[in-house]
């Protein structure tokens, strides 16, 4: 009877050892298969991390070579815009120079007219005088009366103020000319320094359009915070005026110009226009 007792509890304690054991061997097993993940885990996120960074340099790398791609298109185009203005202001330059050269030509040919008049005044005193000495031997050489002397005088000064008249007909024809290719050739010239004039401006600014004519105040802001932003964070001047659809952006560096003119537009795309947004856009352009 004992032994069936002896047995049963030994039984019973070697099921509990095995129990203990197995429990053990399961609980260590869970523990290494835990680890094992965490650890994968971590490779995995720390691949994904590479892979994002890797990305994240590749988009960056783009987006400054496209930047510089078209910076340097501005830069072409402003240089390009250099040299025509160049080549403009030398023209006006040369035309300025020849209306300074017109200017003196002009002052010294009044000059010459005031003699000319002076001399003219002389010769007609003289000329009078020399009529009552001629009209006086006529009257005591012949036997003509005074009033016939002084009729048959008259007669032959009319016959050579007719031939002078002419002469001189012809010659101020000759002056009216000369004085009209003059004239002619200073309005060419104020055209064309207006012409300069209008390009320099034309090289400073840029138009952007917007959708109606409200978008003016909001590009404003109250008390103009808005508009004080933009041009603290580009560098340009806008300019909102009464011209109907449009907004200008003037500066005299191209690349500020439109990097100015950019980030306006993509403010009135976006329709968030308030000075921590515009200083968003501007770092974004």
């Amino acid at each position: 009877m004992d032994n069936p007792v002896i047995v049963g509890a030994v039984a019973a304690i070697v099921g509990l050892a095995i129990g203990y054991f197995v429990d053990r061997l399961i609980k260590g097993g869970a523990y290494k298969t835990r680890d094992e993940i965490i650890r994968q885990a971590e490779r995995d996120a720390e691949n994904v991390k590479k892979d994002l960074e890797l990305k994240l340099k590749e988009d960056m790398l783009k987006r400054r070579e496209s930047l510089e791609s078209k910076m340097e298109e501005v830069r072409g185009s402003q240089r390009e815009r250099d040299r025509e203005l160049d080549k403009r202001e030398s023209q006006l330059e040369e035309q300025q120079e020849s209306i300074r050269k017109k200017e003196k030509m002009l002052q010294s040919t009044q000059q010459k007219l005031a003699e000319r008049v002076k001399a003219m005044e002389a010769k007609d005193a003289e000329l009078n005088r020399l009529l009552k000495e001629e009209q006086e031997v006529l009257y005591k050489t012949s036997e003509l009366t005074r009033e016939q002397a002084t009729e048959q005088l008259l007669k032959r000064l009319d016959r050579e103020l007719t031939d002078q008249t002419g002469a001189m007909i012809l010659k101020h024809e000759a002056e009216v000319k000369i004085d009209s290719e003059r004239r002619a050739r200073e309005i060419i010239g104020m055209a064309v320094q207006r012409y300069a004039s209008a390009h320099t401006s034309e090289s400073t600014v840029s138009t952007v359009d917007i959708p109606s004519d409200e978008v003016k105040g909001r590009i404003i802001g109250r008390e103009g915070r808005n508009i004080r932003a933009f041009e603290k964070a580009t560098g340009v001047d806008v300019i909102v005026d009464d011209t109907p659809g449009v907004v200008i952006v003037s500066a005299f560096d191209s690349v500020r110009r439109e990097i100015g003119k950019l980030s306006l537009t993509k403010l009135i795309q976006d329709g968030r226009i308030h000075p921590s947004r515009i200083e968003e856009i501007v770092a974004e352009t």
